[in-house]
């Protein structure tokens, strides 16, 4: 049985067509849910196959048997726990943090979506005490390590008089920066990169620090865009190392996903395979 999973917590949206193993038989992308779903489907001859796509602002998932709706974290978490760093735990954590930022967690064996089906809004994990509109907004964690909050904080540099290599290569533009702009930059020297992905790295462990010391996971997992392990899982274990107790950090495995843009969408489509 194959199933098609859509992810619109990204943009583009993504869409990919898996079998029951997990193996990824086509993927696409578009800027609408639909076109997402066509590229997929056309990539791997699925229009006679009877797949509808709903769309929400949420994550439509579709399969060829059922069409269900979940959480982008749930189709996170779902998809770590099926083909990724939490296979085989039972209480465990997906942190992700892209264009959006979201949990999704297991807690015994089973998902959880809290009492009021809110758990997994890590964007508003309390991380600083000041209060800034975008906090309010988008929420504190959100506004620092999001995709855009990430390129913002270096324009914030660069505005304030700091000198970053960053701003020539994304064209002169502050608004035209980007997050990748930034893991980029830092990879190649710039220093003002380096400093923000080093802030970046504290601010993600910190969120990390908080989830574990709350929830007290096998694992926490961070997927998304920021998932550049050679820029800053190292920092991100350091960073928990410094505010949970050693006895935490003894049963606690931090890791970033190895499943790059596909996670969500994997985990949707597994959704729609066990729905019934």
């Amino acid at each position: 049985m194959l199933s098609l999973g859509l992810d619109l917590s990204q943009r583009p949206a993504r869409a990919v067509v898996v079998d029951e193993k997990g193996t990824v038989l086509a993927r696409g992308s578009g800027d609408t849910a639909a076109a997402a779903v066509k590229a997929a489907t056309r990539a791997h001859q699925l229009d006679r196959a009877g797949i509808a796509a709903e769309t929400s602002d949420e994550i439509a998932i579709a399969g060829v048997a059922s069409i269900i709706r979940s959480r982008p974290g749930a189709a996170a978490i779902a998809a770590e726990a099926w083909l990724g760093a939490a296979k085989g735990t039972r209480t465990a954590i997906c942190l992700h943090i892209g264009d959006e930022l979201f949990a999704g967690l297991i807690l015994d064996g089973r998902p959880w979506a809290g009492a009021h089906n809110r758990a997994g809004a890590a964007a508003w994990l309390a991380i600083n005490p000041v209060e800034r509109q975008d906090y309010r907004r988008l929420g504190s964690l959100a506004a620092e390590v999001s995709s855009r909050g990430i390129a913002r904080r270096l324009s914030w540099r660069i505005q304030a008089g700091d000198r970053s290599d960053v701003l020539e290569t994304a064209g002169g533009s502050l608004d035209a920066i980007t997050g990748q702009h930034v893991f980029d930059g830092a990879r190649s020297g710039d220093g003002v990169a380096i400093s923000v992905v080093r802030d970046t790295a504290k601010y993600i462990g910190m969120a990390v620090a908080t989830l574990a010391a709350t929830i007290d996971p096998e694992l926490v997992v961070v997927s998304g865009t920021v998932a550049v392990a050679d820029l800053m899982l190292d920092a991100v274990r350091q960073e928990c190392v410094r505010r949970l107790p050693p006895d935490a950090m003894n049963d606690l495995r931090v890791e970033f996903s190895t499943l790059g843009d596909d996670q969500v969408a994997i985990g949707a489509a597994w959704l729609a395979l066990n729905a019934k």
